[in-house]
């Protein structure tokens, strides 16, 4: 679904919100690993688009607009997080929230697809999230990540392989 085709902020980001919400949680979720962090992720993107409405050259694309703030608003949070963990005093990493689906029964499987999604490098985790998780065509994947349809392809296929490996030795040894 696109943005409704409404020009009035207010009422367009209400629209937006009461659909999308949910889903640009759990797409920052996922690359947070950080249910509460998504959420403060999301609602900043709202908040941006809402101050910057009159600026956008065609409001249709505000949806597209929320989903490369929502991604974006994760890197920051990952880059914050990268500072913080290489000036702490060797403090052992917080454990990880929750994930956004908590009520699903395969919890350990669910945690150990997590754990791996997380070892990719940031452009492939972020493309196999808008791909596999929001199921967005390349293109969209392309105009969200701000890079070109054959990056795309090429981080979706790396991401794909190195998931494919991890998780079939994860499997392995539990066999």
């Amino acid at each position: 679904m696109t943005a409704p085709r409404v020009w009035d902020a207010d009422e367009a980001l209400e629209q937006l919100y009461a659909v999308h919400w949910r889903s640009l949680v759990r797409l920052a979720a996922l690359l947070l690993g950080d249910t509460g962090a998504a959420e403060e992720v999301t609602q900043d993107a709202f908040v941006a688009v809402h101050g910057r409405w009159q600026r956008l050259r065609d409001p249709d694309k505000a949806l597209a607009y929320l989903r490369r703030s929502v991604v974006n608003g994760a890197r920051s949070v990952l880059r914050h997080r990268g500072v913080v963990a290489r000036h702490a005093a060797a403090e052992p990493p917080p454990p990880h929230a929750p994930a956004a689906d908590a009520g699903l029964a395969d919890h350990d499987r669910r945690r150990v697809v997590l754990e791996a999604l997380a070892t990719l490098p940031r452009r492939q985790r972020e493309v196999t999230v808008l791909r596999h998780y929001l199921e967005l065509s390349e293109a969209e994947i392309a105009d969200t990540l701000g890079i070109s349809r054959g990056a795309v392809k090429s981080h979706a296929s790396r991401g794909a392989a190195a998931l494919r490996d991890q998780l079939h030795d994860v499997w392995e040894e539990r066999s």
